[in-house]
């Protein structure tokens, strides 16, 4: 596949679409391909390659065989880790390094882990005896929900795609896949990369568009999709969840976070340190879990900031290429004028930038990049508009708080709940604090180590259900009780 035009793909086809649109690289605002935009009737199409799917040979495939199958998809991934590596930094700007390890390694990651987690799951069953003598045996058969809608938002773009559609397909599932406008690449290439691996035609399908009046509504609002999974904003899942009422059909959302740290004297400064500074400013602070709200009790404030504000000052932002970039752009200009509107409102309301609080200056070639300054404000309250509101950037306001009452009321007074961070040396705070968190994963003393057969997910504005392990196979299928009578003996 040329990285230059981005088609549709559907029915295990290349296809033009309508109108085409720009996909601009953030480093430095060149164009990076043109994507062709699919209008109703590809959104159609490709829902309707995707239930044609479910009726041919792939409706038979044995669990085991699906197994088989996603095994061979993380073998090409590996075997073609340099084009989607290309593909991945060209249209989000983030260092080499980091796509390398996180992005290209979980992609193949996730379907080796659904493989094992497909072939090893069972049924529930219950032998049951009544009182009156009659006896039964109940038990569940998992059947594909049909056709999943998957819509995947710009900021880790093949690691959700491939989170969300390997257990799909492990459940039996054909899947319709919206990627971001601002990230269509990977997923596209991931349709060449499915063929190659000998995945039956229509079973994946992208179509590349935005949001309202264009592909993302187009196949939310579609005749034949039978679920809909959604990882990006809290407004976009809103509007979503309207659009899959009427006919009563099923989400999973992982939606926004204003995730909080919180640092207790006792914790280990420097492991502490270490651990915000990536929960901050990984992929540019733009991962749903990252750090917003550093909360840290008053006898280590200062130590804290300090140690964060070194750590900040260390960050080079650059090249994806260059060997010591640490830091890419943000995903496109328009939100950077979202995080710069937020350096505007920290400034108003009181906060002050110990560092950052500005756009960079870069190299000549680089200027039309969406670059920002890492950014640490301390002297906002709690209640301000920057501690409440997700940003979506490399910034954390940092505020002392004096007893541990006090730290987890300010953490869990949020509309948000999907991730916190709990940092002490005490054993028995870091259960007691973990477990009172409002969210849905708590991490004690680490940030971003996960186990993909833990539920993953969150509450409030951060989404409905969960994901991982068991918990993804329960929402990609429909389970139906079978109950055999075993005895005659009927009571008098």
């Amino acid at each position: 596949m040329a990285l230059d035009l981005i088609r549709n793909f559907v029915g295990g086809e290349y296809l033009d679409g309508g109108s085409g649109f720009d996909n601009i690289n953030p480093v430095d605002g060149t164009v990076v391909s043109s994507v062709m935009e699919a209008d109703r009737g590809i959104v159609e199409k490709a829902v309707a390659a995707a239930r044609k799917s479910l009726s041919g040979p792939w409706g038979r495939y044995t669990a085991s065989q699906r197994a088989a199958i996603m095994r061979r998809i993380a073998e090409r991934i590996e075997a073609r880790s340099e084009d989607l590596l290309r593909a991945e930094i060209a249209d989000t700007g983030k260092p080499e390094a980091l796509a390398r390890e996180l992005d290209i390694s979980r992609a193949s990651l996730n379907f080796r882990a659904f493989a094992d987690i497909i072939a090893s799951s069972g049924a529930d069953s219950f032998l049951t005896e009544f009182a009156d003598g009659r006896r039964a045996l109940n038990y569940a058969l998992r059947k594909p929900l049909g056709v999943v809608a998957v819509v995947v938002p710009w900021n880790l773009p093949l690691l959700l795609l491939t989170w969300k559609v390997a257990p799909a397909i492990a459940c039996g599932n054909a899947v319709v896949v919206k990627p971001s406008e601002e990230t269509p690449s990977t997923a596209t290439l991931l349709g060449e990369i499915m063929k190659e691996a000998g995945l039956p035609d229509g079973v994946y399908n992208v179509v590349h568009g935005f949001g309202e009046n264009s592909a993302g509504e187009f196949l939310t609002k579609a005749d034949g999709v039978d679920g809909i999974t959604f990882t990006g904003e809290s407004s976009t899942g809103s509007a979503i969840m309207r659009a899959a009422a009427p006919s009563v059909r099923p989400v999973s959302f992982e939606l926004g976070g204003k995730n909080a740290a919180l640092v207790f004297a006792d914790a280990d400064i420097e492991k502490a340190v270490n651990g915000l500074s990536r929960s901050i400013f990984t992929n540019t602070g733009q991962v749903c879990l990252c750090t917003e709200r550093v909360y840290i009790q008053r006898p280590v404030f200062e130590e804290v900031v300090a140690g964060l504000v070194e750590k900040a000052k260390m960050l080079k932002l650059g090249r994806p290429t260059d060997p010591g970039t640490t830091t890419g752009p943000l995903i496109s200009q328009k939100h950077r004028d979202k995080v710069l509107s937020y350096f505007r409102k920290a400034e108003d309301e009181g906060g002050t930038a110990v560092i950052g609080g500005m756009v960079p200056e870069m190299p000549a070639e680089l200027a039309n990049g969406s670059w920002i300054m890492p950014t640490l404000w301390t002297g906002l309250s709690h209640d301000s508009s920057p501690m409440r509101e997700e940003v979506f950037g490399p910034v954390a306001g940092l505020v002392p708080f004096d007893s541990e009452s006090e730290a987890v009321r300010l953490a869990n007074d949020t509309r948000y709940g999907l991730a916190a961070s709990v940092w002490t040396e005490n054993l028995e705070r870091g259960h007691r604090v973990g477990a009172q968190m409002n969210t849905g994963i708590s991490w004690v003393n680490t940030w971003y180590l996960r186990d993909l057969r833990s539920p993953f997910g969150g509450s409030g504005l951060s989404g409905i259900g969960r994901e991982g392990g068991k918990n993804s196979l329960h929402f990609y299928t429909e389970p139906t009780n079978i109950c055999i009578k075993l005895s005659e003996e009927e009571a008098l």
